[in-house]
């Protein structure tokens, strides 16, 4: 059993305590379903201001990318342009499940080189989940090798963790600190730059054999909606809030995905026998030898189950993506002014004992009916809800499934001999896991252990 994280604390003070403030209050879900999850008022955070300092440091423009701007065109023209993109150069291509079948091929071989000697597989499985929202984004991959794109998915995962720094929220709140020459705000502002220039040189490449309007990936998508709205002045597309998106989406797409594979292998190697039922119906659907397809992904609830208690169980993103109010507004008697910042507490929502039993438990079957089948459920929301839900949420899907089942068919996942994992996520606007080394050893070997009837 998992040990609940600082949220969870929070929470609970929530539940008993209600309103810390007048500058922090709690407040309910404005959705039938989602009114029912707490009785009482926690399932909203509301902040009474806004992150305003840090976004204009970090987005000296408009629009100020996807994933935290307010809503209107900016918003509106970008997050349509990123959901058409995704869909006709991503999981809307039957080819595109090939693609990822081919990177997974490419990650399990990269395993291979350490001949079940153990490492930390955090690296690999960045690359391999990158390298699929890079096909989209940018029409190529990078190799494993590719030291400039290592180092760059270095410091967007650094940055994640320094926006959620204490120096960091010492900033938004207190702009004025930013003269200091020290502090994590700085490094973050230093990142941010490098990313930038980064990204720009990049763009300018895959951009240079473009055909207008015959878009082979999204930056050439993007570009051609700036040739067509050059004339307009309300446009919001520009070579700026281009390099913005890239970099949202790069890290929408990578950070989230690989936690949740990283946290669905350590449960597998602290949990063996669960790993082991996940192995057995992998040879049962799919065989030693064929590579995992999306086709049987229907015909194995257990494995789907295991998948969705990781992703329920870690909230990969705890609070969600900020929402604000477009207009003053009442909830439950708590008069709530336009602009204020709202964010979703999805922890509460997935800890809930009201529709979860035993929350704080590790057990996939709580997604399996009485004759095995995977059954879905309304508690169950890990890629948020309203207009601001994860746009890659079906290709995020695609990917935890055939990379979790083509890692598992292939290999056995255990820790070397006296190590105690580190269960504790670090602090981030996502929760990452500390460093775990694991052993990785073939599942041929595995096999014989199964054919024998020994509980792995």
């Amino acid at each position: 059993m998992f040990v609940r994280s600082s949220l969870g604390k929070f929470n609970s003070t929530l539940r008993q305590r209600g309103c810390f403030s007048n500058h922090l209050m709690a407040c309910s879900i404005n959705s039938n379903i989602l009114l029912e999850w707490i009785d009482m008022l926690n399932n909203f955070i509301i902040l009474w201001w806004r992150n305003k300092a840090l976004h204009k440091i970090l987005c000296q423009n408009i629009f100020s990318g996807l994933l935290n701007s307010k809503y209107g065109r900016g918003w509106t023209e970008h997050r349509k342009l990123a959901v058409n993109t995704f869909r006709i150069f991503g999981y809307g291509q039957r080819s595109f499940e090939h693609k990822i079948s081919e990177e997974s091929v490419f990650f399990l071989d990269a395993i291979d080189t350490y001949k079940g000697r153990p490492f930390d597989l955090k690296h690999l499985i960045t690359n391999a989940v990158s390298n699929i929202t890079n096909l989209i984004i940018f029409g190529e991959r990078f190799t494993y090798e590719d030291t400039e794109f290592q180092h760059m998915i270095e410091i967007f995962s650094e940055n994640i963790e320094l926006a959620a720094s204490a120096s960091v929220f010492l900033y938004n709140a207190f702009p004025w600190i930013g003269i200091l020459p020290f502090g994590k705000h700085q490094q973050l502002f230093k990142n941010a730059a490098e990313v930038y220039d980064f990204l720009h040189e990049l763009i300018e490449r895959v951009s240079e054999n473009r055909k207008p309007q015959s878009p082979r990936h999204f930056v050439d998508a993007y570009l051609d909606e700036m040739d067509c709205n050059e004339n307009n002045p309300e446009s919001t597309y520009s070579r700026e809030n281009l390099i913005f998106s890239v970099g949202e989406l790069i890290i929408a797409g990578t950070e989230t995905t690989t936690n949740v594979l990283r946290w669905a292998v350590l449960f597998m190697a602290l949990y063996p026998n669960i790993q082991g039922q996940v192995q057995k119906e992998i040879d049962l659907v799919i065989g030693p030898n064929k590579m995992p397809s999306l086709e049987e992904k229907c015909k194995m609830p257990y494995t789907e189950a295991v998948l969705h208690e990781v992703l329920r169980f870690c909230n990969i993103v705890p609070l969600g993506i900020f929402h604000a109010t477009s207009k003053d507004t009442v909830v439950r008697g708590y008069s709530i002014p336009e602009g204020t910042t709202v964010i979703t507490n999805l922890y509460s929502v997935h800890f809930d004992e009201k529709y979860w039993s035993n929350p704080e438990v590790f057990f996939p079957e709580r997604f399996l009916d009485s004759s095995g089948q995977f059954v879905k459920k309304d508690a169950f929301v890990p890629f948020s809800l309203g207009r601001r839900h994860c746009l890659g949420e079906q290709l995020a899907r695609m990917e935890m499934f055939l990379f979790f089942t083509s890692l598992l068919q292939r290999f056995h996942l255990c820790f070397p001999h006296g190590v105690i994992p580190d269960l504790k996520p670090r602090t981030s606007s996502v929760f990452p896991i500390s460093h775990t080394d694991l052993y990785w050893n073939s599942a041929a070997c595995l096999m014989d252990i199964l054919f024998l009837g020994c509980d792995i």
